[in-house]
């Protein structure tokens, strides 16, 4: 695979702040050798690198469509850090760390978004809904919208749990023509009535080369961890064309949309 035009920064971490304990991985915002503070996704825990390379991905195409997300960088974790942790849960999570993480930069003032408090435009909750059947993101209901307003402006973060499918490989390219039929529980899928002129236009912007671009830049390290190929690069093209397929067949999950949305509505 050719080397990408896309990078990612790197930094390291110089000073962990506080756990994030609202969800299982338990992220935590921590600050780095570039003065930035940042949510810090960690290697260590439950899903291990599968839930860091489903969040490079899932931002990164969302990036890639023009959507707002906070800048993914990958974040060096020394073997200090775990050694004067009080806590023996994240002192262990730590400890299994060690090395690269992936981090989103900290939005500092940020609220939650609140659904029945922000109405979205029907371009931009169209533009959102697209994307999570594209990524299959589960995580994005009325429960745990992971969106934040910013600046008056709405950010996605946290697509970790997309892509599940990864965490089981047996007939992934059957896998990436399927509906996402989840896509019922969408915060944003009452509003969504542009799928048809979004499908069109973000076909049009998401090449395969972008898709390759996002995907090369996954470290080795994290594809060679409990993976089904013989290779980081075996892996790294599986999920190329996993996303190239599930692209040219774009209609399957936006007829499921239309029909979740029609029912709601």
């Amino acid at each position: 695979m050719k080397a990408s035009e896309l990078q990612l920064r790197t930094v390291n971490v110089t000073r962990y702040i506080t756990p994030l304990r609202e969800g299982g991985s338990m992220p935590a915002i921590a600050e780095a050798d570039d003065g930035f503070m940042y949510v810090i996704k960690f290697r260590g825990a439950g899903q291990g690198p599968k839930a860091l390379i489903a969040e490079l991905i899932g931002g990164e195409v969302a990036r890639a469509l023009g959507l707002r997300m906070p800048e993914l960088v990958f974040a060096m974790l020394d073997a200090s850090f775990g050694r004067t942790e009080p806590d023996e849960e994240i002192q262990d999570l730590l400890k299994a760390s060690v090395g690269l993480n992936l981090a989103l930069h900290y939005l500092s003032g940020a609220i939650t978004f609140d659904p029945t408090v922000t109405v979205i435009p029907a371009k931009l909750a169209s533009q959102i809904v697209w994307l999570d059947c594209f990524v299959t993101n589960v995580d994005r209901t009325a429960r745990n919208t992971n969106m934040l307003l910013w600046h008056k402006e709405l950010w996605l973060i946290d697509h970790g749990a997309s892509l599940y499918f990864h965490h089981s490989w047996h007939n992934w390219e059957e896998k990436a023509k399927l509906p996402f039929t989840l896509i019922k529980d969408h915060v944003l899928l009452p509003q969504a009535s542009m799928l048809d002129e979004v499908d069109a236009e973000f076909r049009q912007l998401l090449t395969n080369e972008k898709i390759t671009d996002i995907v090369s830049i996954i470290p080795a390290e994290w594809l060679t961890i409990d993976a089904p190929f013989a290779t980081a690069e075996e892996h790294r093209k599986a999920y190329v064309q996993f996303l190239e397929t599930r692209l040219a067949h774009s209609e399957i999950f936006v007829k499921e949309a239309h029909h979740a949305r029609a029912i709601l509505i």
